[in-house]
């Protein structure tokens, strides 16, 4: 078959809540939906039979057989990179769904696979694609709006207690860490994105409001190589929710606010006095494209077909898993951690936590 019409063969590992994303986005991109993997095969069944894939499978052995081009990783986070291994050993391209692994240990590990295999893991960090962020990012390196100078990048969302109560929820071994791991890593991806690479963070978390192993809550200050300053929190406590990112440049300050995902309309430019022609610039250009999962599988897929290294590689999302990380050493040890300072010999490099066990005391004076 010609390359450039080659339907890649795809499959979704897990399918659960976020499998359905996944799957619709396959579609969307134009993959053959092959096969779903559970280990409740019931529950692949009725996935499967709702989202159009031939096949169901209870492991990645089997899924392999069915000659796969990628699969999607849709399990709990402790469960991505032993998956992925194992995928990238039988053969097949990995898609992982955030975070991508729970330590920087594991990214190593990953990107080591990657290398022996030949095949690519991509992480799913779907607001870097979007056409507001697209047509930013086109404008800043122009240099069109100066020298980025200062914002903040908050992820202000709501879980209650509930939500917590399941038992793989919350956990450190589980989940790898609660907001900043798990919820605002989309938005500070799409802040480093932008403005990165970071140069040092100082951070402070803790567990305010719900019972829980990890943090519901963490802020940070963090300085870029540019010498741009940006805050960012991170909650699962604050009832009105929203995703904000403001940008500050020399010529012009960049806003957006959505919750889950953006379109054009969640934007907005305001030049400052005396470039007012640098609106015509945001303008310029067709109605675009929202930010999600589709659009990042838009150019995944075609670069699966193609042979080309899809996006966000490993090596593109080690800087925002480094962030995750620093913020927790940072609130931990209540020290500034620099970009690289979390050596292969580092506690934070292994586990977010350090294995420090962070806010007993809080949780034996509840």
């Amino acid at each position: 078959m010609d390359q450039a019409h080659h339907r890649p063969r795809a499959g979704i590992i897990g399918t659960g809540g976020i499998a359905h994303a996944h799957a619709e986005a396959l579609r969307l991109a134009g993959a053959e939906l092959v096969v779903a993997v559970d280990i409740d095969q019931d529950r692949a069944v009725a996935f499967a039979d709702k989202m159009g894939f031939a096949h169901t499978a209870s492991s990645v052995a089997a899924a392999a057989e069915l000659q796969l081009d990628l699969v999607a990783v849709c399990t709990p986070p402790s469960s991505h990179a032993p998956l992925a291994l194992e995928a990238l050993a039988l053969g097949m391209n990995v898609v992982l769904e955030k975070p991508p692994a729970l330590s920087l240990r594991q990214l190593q590990e990953l990107q080591e696979a990657e290398q022996i295999t030949g095949k690519r893991v991509s992480c799913i960090f779907q607001h870097r694609f979007g056409t507001g962020a697209r047509r930013l990012a086109d404008l800043q390196e122009s240099g069109a709006l100066g020298n980025p100078l200062t914002g903040f990048c908050n992820t202000l969302w709501f879980r209650n207690q509930e939500y917590f109560d399941v038992p793989w929820r919350g956990q450190w071994d589980v989940e790898g860490g609660g907001p900043t791991m798990g919820h605002g890593i989309h938005q500070f991806d799409l802040l480093l994105h932008l403005w990165g690479p970071w140069q040092e963070v100082t951070a402070f978390a803790g567990k305010l409001a719900r019972r829980t192993e990890t943090e519901d809550v963490s802020t940070a200050i963090v300085r870029f190589e540019s010498g741009a300053l940006s805050t960012v929190i991170n909650s699962v406590i604050s009832p009105r929710e929203t995703s904000q990112l403001r940008f500050d440049y020399e010529n012009a300050t960049v806003e957006l606010e959505h919750l889950y995902g953006y379109d054009d309309s969640n934007w907005r430019f305001t030049p400052a006095p005396g470039q007012e022609h640098l609106a015509d610039a945001w303008t310029d250009g067709a109605a675009g494209t929202a930010s999600g999962h589709s659009a990042q599988y838009e150019q995944i897929i075609e670069a699966v077909r193609s042979g080309a290294v899809p996006p966000v590689t490993l090596a593109e999302a080690y800087p925002t898993m480094e962030l995750a990380a620093a913020i927790y050493a940072s609130a931990i040890t209540g020290k500034t951690v620099r970009r690289g300072g979390i050596t292969e010999e580092d506690p934070f490099f292994d586990r977010a936590d350090g294995r420090l066990e962070p806010w007993k005391l809080e949780e034996s004076n509840a």
